[in-house]
């Protein structure tokens, strides 16, 4: 079996406490290695490090004052939690300033090794009303001799290019830190669900807790089923994801029935798509 068990832990950060809000990330994942040995991969929401406010509280110079360079020193501490632990860190995502000046909002992916595995801009900014710069693409890594994983965050589920692109890149698990305050939670909720049905892929959303966010982080199967799914608090969200589940699925069709991949590799070339300029490719994986 390829598996790969992860802790989801829907916490909060510090409001504009940069030190603060490390110093409780740090505690919660030694936390999860010291009582949950099995597990290889912890992931936390959006903007954990970066200390971000809840909604109403938030300050418009912010993400100027908490932006930093990746890699760097930030990185350098993650790399040091994951040697230290011995796990697969997800940390939500930062504010990055990249060498030009701008600001994206950046989700990591930190081996057991210390080493930046992944790193990703994220494409779908929430605008008006969030004020980075979007990113240009998608970013998948892999974890050796168990599958491959693909990053969203946040309001990227509400594009079906995000999911659709990642699992065309052979991502069998999108891990998608959020920070959603409002209570369009639900549809996010639905978003995730039809994401990982129509891509046949696990789908992690990991959301804030309250204060910072509302909660509801959900793990979702690749047959579109929500195996687990967290109230509003602080809580951690610990499972065993069957890696092979998604090529069961993707050969025998989601519920023994629908086979989406396998009806576009035969045809998709066929079809005219005008929206991407040009018609759909078999996935190298296919």
């Amino acid at each position: 079996m390829r598996t790969l068990a992860i802790a989801a832990v829907q916490t909060a950060p510090v409001p504009f406490d940069l030190d603060a809000s490390w110093e409780r990330y740090a505690e919660q994942v030694r936390a999860v290695r010291a009582q949950f040995p099995h597990v290889r991969m912890a992931v936390a929401p959006e903007l954990m490090l970066s200390a971000e406010a809840p909604l109403l509280q938030g300050r418009a110079s912010w993400t100027e004052q908490a932006a930093t360079a990746v890699p760097g020193p930030l990185t350098d501490r993650l790399a040091g939690l994951a040697r230290e632990t011995g796990l697969w860190l997800v940390p939500g995502s930062v504010y990055e300033r990249a060498g030009d000046g701008r600001v994206y909002n950046t989700a990591v992916a930190i081996s057991p090794g210390g080493e930046i595995a992944a790193r990703y801009r994220k494409v779908f900014p929430w605008q008006p009303y969030e004020g980075t710069e979007p990113g240009t693409g998608f970013t998948v890594f892999d974890v050796p001799e168990v599958g491959r994983v693909g990053l969203a965050i946040c309001y990227d589920g509400s594009f079906p290019e995000t999911a659709r692109q990642l699992a065309w890149l052979g991502a069998e698990v999108i891990v998608q830190p959020t920070l959603t305050t409002t209570r369009d939670r639900e549809m996010e909720l639905v978003l995730a669900r039809a994401n990982a049905w129509a891509n046949q892929v696990y789908v992690v959303n990991v959301n804030a807790a309250d204060p910072a966010g509302v909660g509801a982080s959900a793990v979702v199967d690749p047959e579109g089923m929500v195996r687990q799914q967290a109230g509003g608090g602080a809580e951690v969200l610990v499972d065993v994801l069957d890696l092979d589940a998604v090529t069961r699925v993707r050969a025998f069709g989601s519920a023994g029935i629908n086979r989406p991949w396998a009806q576009l590799a035969r045809y998709g070339d066929r079809i005219e798509l005008p929206a991407y300029g040009g018609a759909f490719r078999r996935p190298p994986w296919a």
